[in-house]
C-alpha cells in the first residue's frame, strides 16, 4: 500500500462539516498484509521541505506536523502526500515545523497495523510537546502511514493532539483514539481499494491520486487548529 506517487486528479469524497470521508467503507482490518507493496513512483509536490524539525530541535513554531509515509515510499515524508501537504501547511499557517516518521514502511508492515511506526510517532509527538508546550500537533499519514497514526494514539494522549489527517487509510471508518472526529480530516478515494472495502472497487489509480486534495486538506487543518498565516 502506498508508495505510488501522486496524480493531478483526486477522487476522494470528503465531508467539510466533519472532516470524515463519505465513501462507503468497512472498519474491517483483515488482509492488509496480503496487499503488499504497490510500487514506487516519483511524486509531484516538488521543492524541498523540512522533515526533521523535531529531532533537530530547530525551534518552536505554532504548529508541528508529524507525518508517516506509505509503503515503499522514500525518505520520511514519501512523495504522494507528505511533501505537498507539508508545503501547504507551512503556507497556510505561516508557522509550521515538519517531522517525518523514520520507520520501515515495508510491505511486511501492513500486517502489523502500524506497530512498526506508531511508537516512533508517539515519541515524536511527546518530544515536540516537551520542547514546545504551546505548539499545535497535527498527526498525519498516508496508506500504511495512516495505520501508524492509529497505533501512535495508543501511546499519546489524544487530547493533546490538535488535529489528525489520513489519506487512503486501510482502517477507514475507525475512530482515532482520544481525538474528536471534528478534528479529523480524512480522504478515501471512491475507487481506492485500500480504504474503501465495500467490495465495489477495482484498481490502484485512486490510491495514488490524492495530490489534488492537499491544498484543501491544509486549509481545513489550519482552520481546525486555529492558526492562519
Amino acid at each position: 500500500m502506498g508508495g505510488l506517487g501522486s496524480s493531478s486528479t483526486g477522487s476522494s469524497d470528503s465531508s467539510a462539516s466533519t472532516g470524515t470521508a463519505t465513501t462507503d467503507s468497512s472498519s474491517g482490518s483483515s488482509g492488509f498484509g496480503s496487499l503488499g507493496s504497490l510500487g514506487s513512483f516519483t511524486g509531484s509536490a516538488g521543492g524541498a521541505v523540512p522533515s526533521n524539525d523535531v529531532t533537530s530541535n530547530t525551534g518552536c513554531k505554532k504548529v508541528t506536523f508529524i507525518f508517516a509515509r506509505g509503503t515503499t515510499e522514500m525518505g520520511t515524508l514519501g512523495s504522494v502526500v507528505g511533501p505537498g501537504l507539508a508545503q501547504d501547511l507551512i503556507k497556510d499557517t505561516g508557522s509550521c515545523s515538519v517531522q517525518g516518521v523514520d520507520y520501515p514502511a515495508d510491505a511486511a508492515g501492513n500486517a502489523n497495523m502500524g506497530a512498526s511506526g506508531g511508537p516512533k510517532m508517539a515519541a515524536l509527538a511527546n518530544q515536540a510537546l516537551k520542547q514546545c508546550p504551546d505548539t499545535k500537533i497535527i498527526l498525519g499519514g498516508y496508506s500504511q502511514g495512516a495505520m501508524v497514526v492509529h497505533n501512535a494514539l495508543n501511546s499519546v494522549d489524544g487530547s493533546k493532539i490538535a488535529a489528525v489527517t489520513a489519506f487512503g487509510d486501510p482502517m477507514n471508518g475507525q475512530t482515532f483514539k482520544g481525538v474528536d472526529d471534528s478534528k479529523v480530516v480524512r480522504y478515501c478515494g471512491s475507487s481506492d481499494f485500500v480504504c474503501d472495502m465495500s467490495g465495489k472497487t477495482q484498481g490502484t489509480g485512486s490510491h495514488i491520486s490524492y495530490g489534488s486534495n492537499l491544498a484543501e486538506a491544509a486549509s481545513r487543518l489550519a482552520q481546525i487548529v486555529g492558526v492562519k498565516a
